[in-house]
């Protein structure tokens, strides 16, 4: 049965330890790790459900994997539970930002076979046993320090690491968040394009406003006609008539009788389209 080149931890917690008996050894409860390194030395299986008896296993002894099995190869080291409450782990470690505040917890672990390699670690929110809970792949280069149940980072939160895992809540955050960023995409692009079409419209009203006005300028020849400083002007060389010359009229337009009254007075002859004057 072939092995395969990447486990991630918990998988291999939650099978049954089988050996090349036949016999059940249980299933896995604990990690067996040298965090210095980030290595993973071997797990710990509970053999029963009660005492305080607990096998330790090698990684070099896990031989094969079935679907809830864990198959090895060789005797197991027995412990008790007060040693493995002091093996030395990074399972289950508050995870700390530059700040020191706690932004998550330290999960899972992800390890290579052939070496004990630990090559990320898996970081959550919330408690890791609710289903579809998010997860983080933290890798051991972003640990700066850390102490018993705690690992300090220099991460201003979560969203600094690659998600491994979306849960639903995550996945419909990180959908919003990119729906958001393409409306604003969008709305910029809108926005150019009516700053661009505002300006045209500025330039053209410039322009028109710049023109001169219609009624000033000749249809003819197109050059402007003189304005209202010139009409005294051309009033002044409009032709005087000469009174001298004409015939004067009286108030009703009729002309002047003679200025002798032994001259009998004329009747003016009245216009065809109007009645003879009553009083003459």
């Amino acid at each position: 049965m072939s092995l395969p080149e990447q486990l991630l931890l918990s998988d291999l917690l939650r099978s049954r330890v089988r050996c090349d008996q036949g016999l059940d050894h249980g299933s896995g409860v604990a990690a067996w790790m040298h965090p210095p390194v980030h290595r993973l030395l071997g797990w710990i299986s509970k053999p029963g459900h009660f005492g305080e008896r607990r096998l330790a296993w090698r990684l070099d002894q896990l031989r094969g994997l079935g679907e809830l099995e864990a198959f090895v190869q060789g005797p197991p080291a027995e412990s008790d539970l007060d040693t493995v409450d002091r093996l030395p782990t990074l399972i289950g470690a508050n995870l700390l930002d530059r700040e020191g505040a706690p932004i998550g917890r330290v999960v899972d672990a992800a390890v290579e076979l052939s070496s004990g390699r630990i090559t990320h670690y898996l970081v959550a929110r919330s408690d890791p046993r609710l289903p579809g809970s998010s997860r983080w792949r933290l890798s051991p280069e972003r640990i700066v320090d850390q102490q018993p149940g705690q690992v300090f980072s220099g991460l201003a939160g979560l969203d600094d690491l690659p998600l491994a895992r979306a849960s639903v809540r995550q996945e419909f955050l990180r959908r919003s968040r990119r729906w958001r960023d393409q409306v604003q995409e969008e709305s910029s692009r809108l926005r150019e394009k009516v700053q661009q079409a505002g300006d045209r419209f500025e330039e053209r009203l410039e322009g028109w406003l710049e023109e001169e006005p219609a009624w000033e300028r000749d249809p003819v020849a197109g050059d402007a006609r003189p304005g209202p400083e010139a009409w005294d002007d051309w009033l002044e060389d409009e032709p005087r008539v000469d009174r001298q010359a004409s015939p004067q009229r009286d108030i009703r337009g009729y002309p002047p009788q003679d200025t002798d009254p032994r001259t009998p007075r004329r009747r003016p002859a009245a216009p065809p389209d109007h009645d003879p004057d009553p009083w003459f």
